[in-house]
């Protein structure tokens, strides 16, 4: 019997063919991903994640609207999942907010426009509109704050 020891080869040696496609597929993607302005959007979409503040106050004023509680019913509050379904755009040094989510009342669905700015650590509303599309009988935009 031969008793000598059977040498490994090293970890490297015996993946980096495998290794070596992936790590270059996944460096690329990270490129390209914060070349297109991806990185901008998905740091958008998280602050607006953390912020609820501005779709919860928003969503009161929806409320207090008698046209749009007449045509969409109860509405439900906004849940986060609805936030990053939505656009969102910061500018302004994060200051300012435009976004765009979904709502859902008792009689129908409906799009909810946001146009904002943080002043004295709150927003201001400088825009919210509702946009009914269905049914077609009731599609219309009712602005509930209008831009001065």
């Amino acid at each position: 019997m031969n008793n000598e020891l059977i040498e490994q080869k090293s970890w490297w040696k015996r993946n980096w063919k495998w290794f070596t496609p992936v790590c270059a597929i996944i460096l690329i993607t990270v490129i390209i991903f914060f070349s297109s302005g991806m990185g901008g959007i998905t740091t958008d979409l998280a602050q607006a994640y953390a912020d609820t503040e501005l779709y919860e106050n928003a969503l009161e004023k929806v409320r207090s609207d008698q046209k749009a509680t007449e045509l969409l019913g109860e509405i439900a509050p906004v849940d986060k999942l609805t936030i990053l379904e939505g656009e969102v755009n910061y500018s302004n040094n994060n200051q300012t907010v435009n976004s765009t989510i979904r709502i859902k009342g008792t009689k129908g669905k409906a799009r909810m426009d946001i146009s904002a700015d943080w002043e004295n650590n709150k927003w201001n509303y400088k825009k919210i509109n509702i946009r009914i599309k269905n049914p077609p009988e009731k599609k219309q935009t009712i602005e509930i704050i209008t831009a001065e």
